[in-house]
């Protein structure tokens, strides 16, 4: 596994190893002792999986501290634009947004440290969205960001999104008062 990029800081597009062969492949999809070795040493407690049609807008979602949640994130089926925005007060890069193609071809996978709003759109029919979460979820620390925020300028490359009712309320980023 190796950082391919750091977008932002603590912010890592990863890509590991890939082992493929006439019967298919193999990978490692998580390394404690890479991410020992690279400064993070991560207890990961929870894993979260979801299934999604073209065309679905989850997020953005996050949890406050003292649920706050670093999280690995991949595709096992399918593609998505997978984004983030930093949410840390303090850092140069407040109110960025990165947006990354994740797709179980590329195998590219993205670390988001705590202080992040994650989101994503499905790109193809039958996505199957993984990650790991640092902290259980909590429902009382959860907190999201409009999507849609003009000033955030994310193009999430769906035309006629489906999202949650939940998500259609959050507020807008102009509005929004960071918990970190």
């Amino acid at each position: 596994m190796e950082i391919i990029k750091e977008p932002m800081q603590g912010l890592w597009l990863l890509k590991p190893k890939v082992f493929a062969d006439h019967r298919g492949h193999f990978y490692e999809s998580y390394r404690a002792d890479f991410f020992g070795k690279s400064g993070l040493n991560i207890n990961f407690v929870q894993d979260n999986q979801s299934l999604s049609g073209k065309g679905i807008v989850r997020g953005l979602h996050f949890q406050a501290p003292p649920h706050a949640q670093d999280k690995l994130v991949r595709v096992v089926s399918g593609a998505v634009l997978d984004v983030v925005v930093d949410i840390r007060k303090q850092s140069p890069t407040y109110g960025k947004a990165f947006a990354v193609e994740l797709t179980a071809e590329n195998f590219l996978m993205l670390f988001i440290p705590k202080g992040f709003a994650h989101g994503f759109a499905t790109l193809s029919d039958n996505t199957i969205f993984q990650y790991k979460c640092s902290d259980y979820y909590a429902p009382s620390a959860e907190g999201g960001i409009l999507w849609s925020s003009p000033s955030l300028q994310i193009n999430w490359g769906v035309d006629q999104p489906i999202l949650s009712e939940k998500d259609k309320l959050h507020p807008d980023f102009s509005v929004f008062e960071s918990p970190f």
